[in-house]
């Protein structure tokens, strides 16, 4: 089981183009997938995957404009097809309500499965989505319509055993679990041993921004700071700086400066812009403000832990 990856599905932008799909991703945690985006074409790049749909938990959706959610309806219908029985909880800003209601009352009359529709307030940040090992938090973004990323953070982990102190101290199994939640633990001749001793330091919880799409915003970095892993938008080079602030987009050297500041691990890189055929002045341009940039492509699934790609 893999603790934390994303899988890039699609990382173009509003123009179709044969080298890229547009936007979408699925963030892997502990098992459970989360969908980010759903731009035009999705369903068949989760089948490139591999990743089955009926393991999708939810779907999270950044703002109303078609790169990002004309694949959404497409997905939903799929699922009905495929017997799906399990709820679908569908995050996107409020200003959807009114459209994903017309949809649902068109298309998904007989799906035997549950949609549930989560409204949300893209100005400001707070938690909408919490498991028992995640949250997912909205990132306020600038754009030109109501547009949120997402910070998806696991929970504090439990401490490691330290399998040395409990063999020397002949602890059961089946007590295992108790010291993993802090209890000490006693011997037969009435010691009793510090759970300090018992268990080593857990694994610092791991965590993965979402933020496309978006004009450079000076204090986004506040908001993900210390992050493991970005996705910031990087639509532009510096020679189109002037349509960035047009249109409300970034460049990547703007985004490597989000980076930079909120002290990431790792910026992956994407919404490229159809006017470029090769990516690599836009990679040049972040390494020079944040080294630890990278380009995403279809396909590509990101360690988070590691802050790397996985070769598969």
């Amino acid at each position: 089981m893999a603790r934390f990856r994303v899988h890039i599905l699609g990382c173009g932008s509003a123009l179709p183009n044969l080298k890229h799909n547009t936007t979408a991703q699925l963030v892997e945690v502990h098992d459970k997938f989360f969908m980010v985006d759903c731009g035009e074409g999705t369903q068949l790049q989760l089948r490139k995957s591999r990743v089955h749909f009926g393991k999708v938990n939810a779907v999270f959706i950044s703002h109303l404009h078609g790169d990002h959610c004309f694949g959404l309806m497409g997905l939903v219908s799929t699922f009905g097809l495929l017997g799906r029985t399990a709820p679908l909880h569908i995050y996107a800003p409020k200003e959807m309500t009114e459209l994903f209601d017309l949809q649902r009352r068109m298309f998904c009359q007989t799906f035997e499965y549950e949609l549930v529709f989560h409204p949300l307030e893209t100005t400001r940040s707070e938690v909408v989505y919490e498991d028992k090992s995640l949250t997912v938090t909205t990132v306020p973004l600038s754009h030109r319509v109501p547009c949120c990323g997402f910070l998806f953070k696991e929970k504090p982990l439990q401490p490691h055993l330290n399998r040395e102190m409990l063999d020397f101290y002949e602890i059961p199994r089946s007590q295992f679990n108790n010291i993993k939640q802090g209890q000490d633990w006693t011997t037969a001749d009435g010691e009793t041993i510090p759970n300090s001793r018992l268990v080593l330091p857990a694994d610092k919880p791991l965590s993965y921004a979402f933020c496309s799409d978006t004009r450079y915003m000076p204090d986004l970095h506040k908001l993900v700071y210390g992050v493991d892993v970005i996705y910031h938008e990087s639509t532009y080079g510096d020679k189109d700086a002037a349509n960035a602030r047009k249109y409300y987009h970034s460049t990547a050297s703007e985004a490597a400066r989000v980076a930079s500041d909120s002290c990431a691990g790792l910026l992956l890189l994407g919404h490229y812009s159809s006017k470029y055929a090769d990516e690599t002045c836009l990679l040049d341009e972040a390494c020079r403000v944040f080294p630890s940039a990278v380009l995403t492509n279809e396909m590509d699934v990101v360690d988070v832990a590691n802050r790397c790609k996985v070769e598969e």
